[in-house]
């Protein structure tokens, strides 16, 4: 499907605005507990509120991106949220902000509509810097963080969030014009998507990564505002200002992340990303000062955007089948991720006096993140390694260092008779044809372990009763302090009398030498 050029600027700027919605009480927390009386833990609660629906409703809205089309979700998304925004700006009391909180999660849910639509666009060597060029939507976050706070300074925070109400007007109308009526729709029933996807280990991890570095963005841009203000003293637009950079800084780094998944292995994108994280975590859990903790929170959203831009490289890799539920699930856990850390760092304030023990969880959970990368990266090694083996047509068979067969191809069965049961646990003595006396192994022993191989012809039986004879190579596969771990032995059939004839044309060949000499 070749896309239309407005196609990705459309869905990019409609998820701007999802996300400049989805962070309007965060934005004007300051000056909203000014005139509505809040605890620290009911401004934590009014604050991440919004993450709870945006994070759920992430997997019903992609799938039904699949079903009813990009199009469609945005537009029916930016008309149900004018009664929250509306509901918001009138609200008066605690009850009222977490009401109008819960159903502003639409504007965040809608980030799964671009992940799911954009890549039917594009080819799959481009995915990762598309997405990325999508995740540019996290700006919305960013702008309201800076512009919310000037506009509610000028015109009074109710009026701010009234401003939204045309906004949304504005990008329903655009979308019911522009968006892509013909989109390419995927109507495969919901729970046999789930099925496909949900036992897959590799699922669970990617969700767990992304829960950690959008969840990290997601909690920072909730929780800074309130906390320059309240622990550093500057002003609400200077805190505004402030995180309005980290938001930028995080956005930007996501198409960057995306770009570097689709030149590099996403892995050691992830493995950079991850151990940044933990140094960034731990600098911030020594309370320093404000140029110090500037530094931790800028290390952790440059990280956080590359990672987020990276994982989303990962999803059409695994899941292309079932993508829309994939992403659904994996940015709704992400969601998720900014939704209790901004809770647990208020209730660590109040157990200890400060923060330090919560920004230490993540250095922690960061450094986890590093060997679960490790092991995924060690694991895609071991399958391609797998699938060359199990898809060469010569038969292969590979031992331990005592010579028991650890696993064999289907070649190894087509050409031996011997299945990988038949095979696994035996030495290859088991084929041996009886027209070689021990001689002849001992000096193949004797050269595989002086020379680490040994290359020739070799009569076998197979299953059946039939010799056959095979040209066969064997290697042993050394470790790092040169000890051999494995003998690698590949075959394939030959006939006998094709070497009868190379042989009679070598002894001619060196007949007609002699006589010219």
């Amino acid at each position: 499907m070749r896309p239309s050029k407005a196609i990705l600027p459309l869905q990019t700027l409609s998820l701007i605005l999802g996300f400049a919605v989805w962070g309007i009480l965060s934005s004007l927390i300051v000056f909203i507990k000014d005139g509505i009386p809040l605890t620290p833990g009911q401004l934590s609660l009014v604050t991440a509120v919004p993450v709870v629906l945006g994070s759920i409703l992430r997997i019903p809205f992609g799938y039904w991106t699949n079903k009813y089309g990009a199009r469609n979700m945005f537009l029916i998304s930016f008309v149900l949220l004018l009664a929250p925004v509306f509901y918001i700006s009138q609200a008066n009391s605690f009850f009222d902000l977490i009401i109008g909180g819960l159903f502003l999660g639409i504007s965040g849910a809608t980030f799964s509509v671009g992940v799911t639509s954009l890549p039917k666009y594009y080819p799959k060597e481009k995915h990762g810097f598309i997405n990325g060029i999508y995740g540019l939507g996290n700006l919305g976050s960013a702008l309201s963080t800076f512009f919310a706070p000037v506009l509610a300074t000028q015109i009074g925070w109710r009026s701010t969030v009234q401003v939204y109400l045309l906004l949304l007007a504005i990008f329903a109308i655009a979308n019911f014009f522009i968006g892509d009526r013909k989109e390419s729709k995927l109507n495969v029933a919901l729970m046999e998507q789930i099925k496909g996807i949900y036992k897959n280990e590799k699922l669970w991890l990617i969700c767990f990564f992304y829960f950690i570095t959008f969840g990290a963005f997601v909690a920072f841009t909730v929780f800074l505002p309130n906390h320059l203000v309240n622990n550093f003293g500057i002003s609400k637009v200077d805190a505004g200002l402030r995180t309005a950079g980290f938001v930028t800084l995080a956005t930007f780094m996501r198409p960057v992340g995306g770009w570097l998944g689709d030149k590099f292995n996403p892995f050691k994108i992830l493995l950079f990303v991850f151990s940044g994280l933990t140094m960034g975590g731990i600098l911030l859990a020594f309370s320093p000062s404000i140029p110090l903790f500037t530094v931790g929170c800028l290390l952790i959203g440059l990280c956080a955007g590359l990672g987020n831009g990276t994982i989303f490289k990962l999803v059409p890799l695994y899941f292309a089948k079932q993508s829309g539920i994939a992403n659904g699930l994996i940015s709704a856990l992400g969601g998720l991720g900014g939704f209790f850390p901004p809770l647990m760092l208020s209730l660590l304030l109040a157990m200890t006096g400060h923060y330090a023990i919560g920004f230490m969880a993540l250095a922690m959970v960061a450094l986890c993140s590093v060997l679960l990368v490790l092991y995924m990266y060690w694991q895609d090694r071991v399958k391609l390694a797998e699938q060359i083996v199990q898809s060469t047509s010569q038969a292969v068979l590979v031992t331990n260092p005592k010579g028991l067969i650890l696993t064999v191809n289907p070649a190894f069965t087509e050409i031996t008779g011997y299945s990988g049961e038949d095979a696994m646990g035996q030495k290859p003595g088991f084929l041996k044809s009886g027209k070689h006396d021990q001689a002849f192994y001992e000096s193949m022993w004797k050269q595989l372990k002086s020379k680490h191989a040994w290359s020739g012809n070799i009569w076998n039986k197979k299953q059946n009763g039939e010799l056959y004879l095979q040209h066969l190579t064997i290697n042993g596969i050394q470790n790092d302090v040169g000890e051999t771990n494995y003998y690698v032995g590949v075959f394939s059939e030959i006939d006998p009398v094709d070497i009868q004839n190379q042989s009679r044309i070598n002894h001619s060949r060196k007949n007609t030498t002699n006589i010219v000499m």
